[in-house]
């Protein structure tokens, strides 16, 4: 009795999982061909704080898809500081998918969700303006348990975008993929680029 009721447990939590991944996560993929442009947008974990410069998601991702990436991210950023440079770097590299991750600094420094919610919602807009595709990267909020916060998913499903929602708080919440509190290290960023390939298709 004690097993069935053990193993029973295990497939409810599984299957829990799935669904969970399932409804946060979008199964999309953005279609690029060798050609194509990506520019990863965000904060030090873009940058690639707590590992060397060749190890930043970014290279990594460069490397795993065969197609160029470039490293747009500036630590210490908030979202209002990205939204601000943002169309320069757009006229600047006319991408074909940005990777949008930002909001950790402004969960670090209490910021309000509104005004990250807003600049976020207008990062995605001017990007869309320029024809180009997004994958929004979901950002977790200090906290024991780290999840992300549920405004990604809300602009995600507003604007259908593929989103990638729950590797930065899974690998933030794990010891061994970190360099310090908030930063990965060069496990943790091969994983991050790892999960982000997944959302690209290269044709």
């Amino acid at each position: 009795m004690t097993r069935f009721t053990l193993s029973t447990w295990r497939y409810l939590i599984l299957s829990l999982c799935c669904f969970i991944a399932a409804c946060s996560d979008s199964g999309q993929q953005i279609n690029l061909t060798r050609d194509s442009v990506v520019v990863a947008f965000g904060d030090s974990l873009t940058q690639g704080v707590g590992a060397s410069t060749s190890e930043s998601y970014p290279s990594i991702l460069s490397q795993q898809l065969g197609i160029t990436v470039i490293n747009k991210g500036i630590s210490g950023e908030t979202s209002a500081q990205g939204l601000a440079r943002l169309q320069s770097i757009l006229d600047e590299t006319a991408p074909d998918l940005v990777i949008l991750c930002y909001g950790g600094n402004d969960l670090l420094r209490k910021l309000p969700l509104s005004a990250l919610a807003r600049n976020l919602e207008q990062m995605i807009n001017l990007i869309k303006s320029y024809q180009a595709d997004i994958i929004l990267v979901g950002v977790p909020k200090p906290a024991i348990f780290l999840e992300p916060v549920p405004l990604y998913e809300e602009l995600a499903k507003r604007h259908q975008l593929v989103a990638e929602l729950n590797v930065l708080s899974d690998l933030l919440d794990n010891k061994a993929m970190k360099s310090d509190a908030v930063h990965l290290n060069s496990q943790g960023y091969q994983a991050f680029a790892s999960a982000l390939a997944k959302k690209i298709h290269i044709m």
